[in-house]
């Protein structure tokens, strides 16, 4: 891939394009359910602070899953270039943009980091007041008009920050981190969101100790990334939780050492969790965005100091199913966005651990498929069949 990325880079060095709409193919959400429509769309020059970068790599998330299908009526809007996980190389720069320049290799990020907000200056989140995740925010946010538009000139709606559904994109720099361009594009993808995301939670949020236990609900790309990173730990008992028996061998490679498939038990998920771990694990990650789930999971830890990390998406209205309480008895529930990384000054060093063998993110690209077909890539997720089906632009 290494001369693919060079040619690519070769090639957009030499693109006079800065300052100028380009026109290139996208694929455009126009309803909830709707199939993507691969079309031409006119991608305007990047203002002052904003990054236009030609995407190499994009996959698909759940989160684009449930946009796409419209669950949260509220954050609907159309037509919409949905994507949040991608790679690519900077085309051109907006006024004022430091520390990136054409030709660097980037990763887009839907949690940025400006840098100066209260948020961005205290270590203890790696939230942006500025350019925090809003997945009801659907334009740039120096004029509030969109840098997508059809060829007639009618706005298209941009998603979570990062629209990477286009060969080309404009984001805020704040959302835009700038690698090492020895680092594969193609993995360094994952970084977008899933692998982050998980590793993350292990990481920075839980702290998974060697020797510790964990429970893990829901085995997609994200509760499999929080399995690498427990693993990477040291955690002695990793424990899967999923209806799909399917997941459990993939599950395997990445350190999962108990799986538990509901179905087959007689007794509550947690019940049976309490029992193997002889009164319940260190900590435990919802990564199903099912309420009844989160319960489970909370009640799976032990008392007294057990940990639940909240990771799956809930387009539900229904409120936590706890009782205050229940918080009497130790345990402690805590949500978390990105796995806490503060994108742009931490993602870095992530791609460098994943670089040298720290993490393994070849369990995690299940299928690749070239861009025209990427509602052939949602539909292997719908199906559950794909972790991350990687499209090529």
């Amino acid at each position: 891939m290494d001369a693919v990325y060079h040619n690519q880079n070769s090639f957009v060095s030499s693109l006079d394009t800065a300052g100028k709409v380009i026109t290139c193919k996208a694929a455009v959400a126009w309803g909830p359910g709707q199939p993507l429509v691969i079309q031409d769309v006119r991608v305007a020059p990047p203002q002052k602070m904003e990054v236009r970068l030609k995407v190499l790599f994009t996959s698909i998330c759940h989160t684009d899953l449930s946009a796409w299908k419209g669950e949260n009526e509220a954050q609907r809007a159309y037509p919409r270039i949905l994507g949040h996980e991608a790679a690519g190389i900077v085309e051109s720069v907006g006024e004022g943009v430091e520390g990136i320049k054409k030709g660097d290799h980037v990763v887009p990020i839907f949690q940025g980091e400006c840098g100066t907000c209260m948020c961005c200056k205290n270590q203890r989140t790696n939230l942006c007041q500025k350019f925090g995740v809003n997945p009801l925010k659907s334009v740039m946010v120096n004029d509030g008009k969109t840098r997508f538009s059809t060829k007639d000139g009618s706005p298209i709606f941009h998603f979570l920050n990062t629209s990477t559904f286009s060969e080309y994109t404009v984001i805020d720099s704040a959302c835009a981190v700038r690698i090492d361009p020895k680092a594969p594009l193609e993995k360094m993808s994952l970084l977008s969101c899933g692998v982050s995301t998980g590793v993350g939670a292990a990481w920075n949020v839980a702290d998974v100790q060697p020797g510790s236990s964990v429970a893990i609900f829901g085995l997609g790309a994200v509760g499999l990334a929080v399995a690498e990173g427990a693993r990477v730990r040291g955690a002695s008992k990793i424990i899967g939780v999923d209806i799909n028996p399917a997941k459990f061998t993939k599950g395997k490679a990445v350190g999962i050492t108990d799986f538990i498939n509901p179905r087959d038990l007689e007794v509550s998920v947690h019940e049976k969790i309490v029992a193997i771990t002889e009164g319940g694990v260190d900590c435990s990650f919802e990564c199903a965005g099912n309420l009844e789930v989160l319960r489970e999971a909370f009640l799976s830890t032990h008392m007294g100091w057990g940990l639940t990390v909240l990771l799956g998406i809930h387009p539900s209205p229904k409120l936590l199913p706890l009782h205050p309480m229940e918080l009497f008895d130790g345990r402690q529930i805590v949500g978390s966005v990105f796995g806490g990384f503060k994108g742009k000054t931490q993602l870095p060093k992530l791609a460098q651990q994943c670089m040298c063998g720290t993490l393994n993110l070849d369990e995690f690209i299940t299928h690749e498929l070239p861009f025209h077909k990427i509602n052939e890539a949602f539909q292997l997720l719908l199906d559950g069949k794909s972790l991350r089906c990687l499209l090529h632009l």
